[in-house]
């Protein structure tokens, strides 16, 4: 049997990758945080790869040539771990990933309503947590509706996540 010729095809940055762990179920998340990030910077973003993985793994990196102080592309490529959920202990609120990603790609991008305090707010003082909205408690909803685990069988072997 002939072995499969490898292929390259180009890579167009900035690009991000989301791994994710097929186990735990945790694709739709990894998908929702792509179409978030690619609403957001359009084309300022070259790509978004979803990779599968397993072993509780969710992790989003970033390739991209850094911005030097003249405004210009560095010559050299760099890849930054963005968020690691063993690491941080857990997944990121969909502004804070924003922010990551825009402090990278595009430091002097607005980011509109995600980058600064609901109206009205003070952080002086803060209202009883019962009374904020979910985001001004520092929760994310939407991720919130995505399960983090499978209640089903999904492979003979389970990720340390799933046990």
């Amino acid at each position: 049997m002939a072995t499969p010729a490898t292929a390259t095809a180009p890579v167009h940055l900035p690009r991000v990758a989301i791994t994710f762990c097929t186990q735990c179920r945790w694709m739709l998340r990894a998908a929702y945080f792509g179409q978030e990030l690619l609403s957001t910077f359009g084309t300022s973003i070259g790509e978004i790869a979803l990779i599968p993985a397993t072993g509780g793994l969710f992790t989003v990196h970033l390739t991209h040539k850094p911005v030097n102080v003249d405004g210009e592309a560095a010559a050299e490529v760099q890849e930054v771990l963005i968020w690691d959920r063993k690491a941080e202990g857990g997944f990121p609120e969909t502004k804070v990933l924003k922010q990551l990603i825009r402090n990278h790609i595009e430091p002097g991008k607005d980011l509109g309503h995600s980058d600064k305090p609901a109206k009205g707010q003070v952080k002086a003082a803060k209202p009883d947590i019962e009374q904020q909205t979910p985001l001004e408690n520092g929760v994310d909803p939407a991720p919130a509706a995505f399960p983090t685990h499978s209640t089903g069988p999904v492979a003979s072997e389970k990720c340390e996540d799933c046990r």
